[in-house]
Order: C-alpha cells, then structure tokens, then sequence
C-alpha cells in the first residue's frame, strides 16, 4: 500500500491546479480571478502561478483579459468536443497520452538529460515511458529494472511510497544483489534508507546501479497509483544532478497533471 503521511510539491500542485480546472469547467462563459479565488480559497499569488501554468499548457483559455474559461485541452481531456463513445474515448486516450509525452519531453530539454516515467503495478516496477535524445540517451538496462530497485533512484522511490510490508514483499521476491561496489545490499540497511526518506526530496542514486552513472527520481502520486519521475546522467556531470533533481521535483506538477485528468 502506498503511504498517506507524506505529500510532495507537484501533488500539491496538482491538486490545486485541478481544484481551479473544476471551478472554470463549472463557468463555461468564463470566471474572473476573484470569484475563482473566492471558490478555490486559494491565495492570489498561487492562484497567479497556477493560472499561468494552465495557460500554458492549454488547459485554460484568457478570450478576455482577466476572464477565464475552459482551453482545449480540458476540453479534449474531459471529453468535450472529441465524440461519444468508444471513438470518442480512444481520443482522449491518445490525446492524454501525447500531453504526457509532450511533458516528458519538455522536462528532457528543460534538464538536458533522459527523463524516465515509472510506475509500481501488481508487485512489479514499470517504466513505460522515457525521454531521450541521441547526446543524451536514457541508461543502458544492463540488469532488468525490476529486479534492481535496491539499487536504482526509480526503484527506491517507489519502494518509498510502499508500506512496509510492501518494501518486505518485494525485497522478498527480487534478491538485493550487488550490481556495483555501491549498491546497498543488506536489507536491514535499505530499509532503513527508504523509511528515513523525506517524500519531499528526490531520491538519489550514485553509481550503485551502474558504474559512470547517476540519477534523481521524485515521486508521482496520481490516486492510487505509485509513481515517479526520474533522470539520469553521466558521473561527469555529477555536479549538476541534485540542480537538475531539484527542477524535476519542481516541474513534475505538468507531467502529474497529463495523469490526472
């Protein structure tokens, strides 16, 4: 089971950026700022924030200055103005799915680095999507990702946001072995790491799943699902990887929100 204690930024983001999508979706002829801040109960700066954010990302549109109503993406998203029915859902299940990658892809240009998005599902890590370029290419997966979460970022982020008789159960079924002279291979001790985690700073990963290799992963929670974005880069630029952790950690509210809605 997933934790419920702790929260991160971008779900707090998102959570409020989706209370201010279901306030302006309920006015289709357009809400102005103070009625949406009197609605939401949000705090004008971050409403402001907010608002530019969704702008952006055309989930929200300005047809007048200071009025907003619902963008096309919402539109497309929630289903209106792409059909009934199975077509109609196909779209806007492949239209969320070109949002998500269009954000992934914005992450990978904005950090310079392959961005992975990954998933826990039945008892198993998933990373069903990457981020990549041929300069920076995503990490060769010389051990099956599933049974090296002891010793990569994404795993030990996600192993995170499990109970812990979920850390248990995995690292029953996968046997933490040693992929490099840094991988934390005592279970006691790797318990101990992902219980001591703050869930609102990126988990770190220095060499210990490759030799030359570095990553950051934050998580990524949408519902139930246990989730979280990642990066990596090469042991030569390790002066950038806590920088480049940090602007993920903050600029996971838009991928977040292509899961969401």
């Amino acid at each position: 089971m997933a934790h419920t204690s702790g929260r991160t930024a971008p779900f707090h983001s998102v959570r409020y950026a989706l209370r201010v999508l279901e306030v302006i979706a309920g006015h289709p002829d357009g809400i102005r700022p103070e009625e949406l801040a009197q609605a939401t109960g949000l705090p004008p700066d971050q409403q402001a924030h907010l608002l530019r954010m969704l702008l952006a990302e055309g989930y929200v549109d300005e047809p007048v200055a200071g009025v907003y109503v619902p963008g096309h993406t919402l539109l497309l998203l929630g289903g209106g103005g792409n059909g009934a029915g199975a077509n109609g859902e196909s779209g806007r299940r492949r239209f969320r799915d070109e949002r998500l990658q269009a954000a992934l892809d914005a992450l990978r240009d904005s950090l310079n680095a392959p961005v992975y998005l990954a998933r826990y599902q039945d008892g198993e890590l998933e990373v069903p999507r990457t981020s990549d370029t041929p300069q920076a290419p995503v990490v060769n997966e010389w051990v099956d990702f599933r049974s090296a979460a002891h010793a990569t970022a994404i795993g030990k982020c996600l192993l995170s946001q499990l109970d812990h008789d979920g850390r248990q159960d995995h690292l029953a079924r996968h046997r933490a072995a040693r992929l490099t002279s840094r991988t934390i291979t005592d279970r006691r001790v790797l318990l101990s790491t992902l219980e001591r985690q703050p869930p609102t700073m990126p988990m770190l990963d220095f060499q210990e799943y490759a030799v030359g290799t570095l990553c950051a992963a934050v998580p990524l929670t949408a519902g139930s699902t246990v989730g979280c974005l990642a990066l990596s880069l090469p042991v030569g630029q390790a002066h950038r990887l806590r920088h480049a952790a940090e602007e993920l950690n903050r600029q996971a509210a838009t991928a977040l929100l292509s899961l969401s809605i």
